[in-house]
């Protein structure tokens, strides 16, 4: 059973050697935690053709979580209520979807205390 989706700020502060992030990663149970295919392709777009591939084995662990029409439309009603960026609102919809908690650093449009499906794993 899914617990957690991962925000693609996570993954990227754990690429960017942010200590707090790897750790953090480090004791997710990979069957419990999910990315979103948005987070996949924002991450991937990063790196050259050599370091791709590496960021391929550690994002494989996760389940990955497609956008269907169901998720689409749940998209386009968060991101009018709450003026979220589509990928945010993207990200809001499958984690209230799969009812798990989305982990993020992005407390700016995902303020925990307003979300309960938000997770602030760390700050840096």
């Amino acid at each position: 059973m899914l617990e957690r989706l991962l925000d693609s700020v996570i993954l990227i502060d754990h690429f960017n050697n942010v200590t707090k992030a790897t750790e953090f990663i480090i004791n997710l149970d990979p069957e419990k935690t999910a990315i979103s295919v948005i987070t996949r392709a924002e991450i991937l777009v990063g790196f050259d053709d050599k370091n791709r591939e590496k960021a391929k084995l550690l994002l494989d662990q996760f389940k990955l979580l497609l956008i269907d029409k169901n998720i689409a439309d749940e998209t386009a009603w968060l991101q009018t209520k709450y003026g979220w960026k589509l990928p945010d609102a993207f990200q809001a919809a499958l984690a209230i979807h799969y009812r798990i908690k989305l982990c993020t650093r992005n407390i700016r449009d995902f303020n925990p205390e307003v979300h309960p499906f938000i997770e602030i794993p760390y700050r840096l």
